[in-house]
């Protein structure tokens, strides 16, 4: 399996705008491109300003087929460019992790 951990830092104040936005406008084309995350959360401590979330592949392959086709979705361009006029985000990190020897993740039904 691939995970892919995003974890996604907003300006001071802006995190509920942020995450609103994307519940209209990001949500349903990212999931019915990707399905379900595995994990979409917000810490309680830390760095309060951020949210994470992590995406589960069978392989680079299918990242790559799957995120090629969210891009090129209408509905998901829209998104990205009502993020990038709301100039919430002020960055982004991307990690690609595999299981180690003894963790297979449980089937998701």
């Amino acid at each position: 399996m691939l995970y892919d951990l995003r974890t996604y830092r907003c300006r001071p104040g802006a995190l509920a705008r942020q995450l609103a936005l994307y519940e209209e406008l990001g949500l349903e084309p990212q999931w019915r491109h990707l399905g379900a995350p595995l994990l979409f959360a917000q810490p309680d401590v830390g760095d309060v300003n951020s949210y994470v979330h992590i995406w589960v592949y069978r392989d680079a392959a299918d990242r790559a087929g799957r995120r090629a086709a969210m891009m090129a979705d209408p509905a998901w361009q829209a998104y990205l460019q009502a993020t990038a006029e709301a100039g919430y985000l002020i960055s982004q990190e991307n990690s690609l992790l595999t299981d180690v020897s003894f963790f297979s993740l449980p089937p998701r039904g």
